[in-house]
């Protein structure tokens, strides 16, 4: 008896963390074809499993699949209690702008090789990777914090958006209506982390080839209820050979990026559209409206 009440305490403690645990207010999940993707702070986290042993042969093989370099440095850490080895490298994206990128490769009970690479631009935090290491191996993520594959209602920053059979996931915490705009976002503890993570993004849009940047200004929105400022670009395609532009049919692609407070949390927010997206009486599209609209 006094052993089934010490694990149904533990049962209880560990759900109450899982419930308190201020991650999960950030944090979405989606699993798909085997490989599960989240999104939270900023950061860009992947786990799946490769059927390669867990040997110095068969990680070869997979640091090769990952583009992991011979100088990339390998190590371990004491506080990861499962067999690994841990790599990091970056990538210059442009000028001041760099992608971080830790790989943890794991040897799971089937002695095959779990992967998880964490992601971000500008930013290595290790003791923030290993605590959601920590959760991921333990299957602590709750299941109320992972999206369906479909987009028939999307979870925008913790409020419910039903929209329609057009709509695709490009990425997590990404959507796309072909012609009624998108939208991609992510959900930070802090204002400074969610802006200086929009302006990344803006400055790897300037850095692109493909178009360029032909205006920029501040206007006035309201987002998700509250008033904030958005940096509103025009990208100019017109008389270039553009993939991008060539798919969607458009010459110009309005881009607006956005900071704010949003149920106890910051969003930093890239919502655009094409010129000839279709365009609501309030001067969006669809998508964009339902999370946005422009201040007269």
């Amino acid at each position: 008896m006094r052993k089934n009440l010490f694990y149904l305490l533990i049962f209880i403690a560990s759900n109450t963390f899982a419930q308190n645990n201020p991650i999960f207010e950030r944090l979405t999940a989606i699993a798909n074809g085997g490989t599960i993707y989240y999104n939270i702070d900023g950061y860009s986290i992947t786990k799946e499993t490769l059927n390669f042993p867990f040997t110095e042969k068969g990680l070869k093989k997979i640091y090769r699949k990952y583009k992991i370099r011979k100088d990339d440095p390998r190590t371990t850490d004491s506080s990861i209690k499962t067999k690994h080895t841990y790599v990091y490298n970056n990538d210059k994206v442009t000028t001041g702008i760099v992608q971080h990128n830790s790989f943890y490769f794991l040897e799971n009970k089937k002695k095959r090789v779990d992967i998880i690479r964490f992601s971000n631009i500008n930013k290595l935090d290790k003791a923030f990777e290993l605590s959601m290491l920590t959760l991921i191996l333990d299957n602590k993520i709750p299941k109320a914090n992972f999206s369906s594959t479909s987009t028939d209602s999307i979870n925008f920053a913790g409020r419910q958006i039903k929209l329609g059979d057009p709509c695709r996931w490009m990425d997590v915490n990404s959507v796309q209506c072909p012609g009624h705009g998108q939208i991609n976002w992510s959900v930070y503890k802090d204002f400074e982390s969610a802006n200086n993570a929009v302006q990344y993004q803006f400055e790897i849009t300037k850095a692109k080839r493909g178009g360029k940047v032909i205006s920029e200004e501040e206007v006035d929105v309201i987002f998700e209820d509250t008033e904030v400022k958005a940096k509103k670009v025009i990208y100019d395609f017109k008389g270039i050979n553009s993939l991008l532009a060539g798919m969607s049919g458009g010459e110009t692609l309005t881009i607006y990026y956005v900071t704010a407070p949003v149920r106890a949390n910051y969003v930093g927010c890239v919502l655009s559209h094409w010129n000839n997206d279709v365009i609501q009486e309030n001067g969006l599209p669809l998508l964009l409206g339902e999370v946005m609209s422009l201040k007269e």
